[in-house]
């Protein structure tokens, strides 16, 4: 890693089907890494790996579809989400990156090992499972808009805090950059046995879980670990959102696999 602070990173857009796809470009002269987010998230959840890899590695951070500043889409189907992906990096003209991705970006960027392996050199998967069973119905009840901020906040509760990114303000108040119908009917088509596509890719893999996770357990990640050859896995002491929570080592961990590649 390196304590240079590179500069801001630069905001893009690339048209997929009619819908903007945008992202976060941090530049830099390294190895091309494409950083993909969870649900609520968007690119800017990787503005603090960008900052502590500097220009080790060159990360372009999705906004995936129906998040942040990207359009929303008819589906959230697997296709889709894999098939952007593999947009964004053939936009970019890059035939082989790594992949980074965290929960639902995880999921989508070892489907994209699977299903463009030319595109993919390395995998580094962040605290999901090659089976998926979650509900977010919760976000459901979320305010669609608000008249200032601070309402917006008090009627989210405690969810605020992990909303903090995804406040906007339109015209009409306040409220979230992306529809919790749209997080739901994307978690319905994450939700499954994704076995085959784990174990399809054969590229060097780093698998990340957060050790007090209640998404990944223990058990689960050894056997992820055990059964894809060239699988990594770490372990650190954090829940789900491990680079955030532990940004500093989560940053050293995928300092230390691209060192290894």
């Amino acid at each position: 890693m390196t304590s240079t602070t590179p500069p801001e990173p630069k905001r893009s857009a690339l048209a997929v089907a009619g819908r903007r796809l945008s992202f976060l470009d941090f530049g830099g002269p390294g190895r091309p890494l494409l950083a993909l987010h969870g649900h609520f998230a968007d690119g800017r959840t990787f503005a603090r790996l960008g900052w502590e890899l500097g220009d080790s590695c060159r990360i372009i951070a999705l906004d995936q579809r129906g998040h942040g500043l990207s359009d929303s889409a008819p589906d959230f189907s697997r296709t889709g989400y894999v098939e952007d992906a593999a947009a964004t990096l053939a936009h970019l003209g890059i035939d082989g990156a790594v992949v980074l991705g965290h929960s639902l970006g995880g999921v989508n960027a070892y489907q994209l090992a699977a299903r463009f392996p030319g595109l993919v050199d390395a995998l580094v998967i962040e605290d999901i499972g090659a089976e998926v069973d979650d509900d977010l119905s919760f976000s459901l009840s979320w305010p669609h808009r608000a008249p200032t901020r601070t309402e917006l906040l008090e009627e989210l509760g405690p969810s605020a805090n992990y909303l903090m990114t995804a406040l906007r303000e339109y015209p009409d108040g306040w409220g979230l950059a992306f529809d919790p119908k749209d997080m739901n009917a994307s978690q319905q088509h994450l939700n499954g046995d994704h076995w085959n596509d784990w174990l399809a890719g054969d590229c060097p893999a780093l698998l990340l879980r957060g050790s007090r996770s209640a998404v990944l357990s223990a058990e689960h990640a050894k056997d992820m670990a055990a059964r894809r050859p060239d699988t990594r896995l770490m372990e650190l002491p954090a829940g789900h959102t491990v680079h955030d929570t532990v940004p500093v080592e989560f940053a050293a961990a995928v300092s230390e696999f691209l060192g290894s590649l």
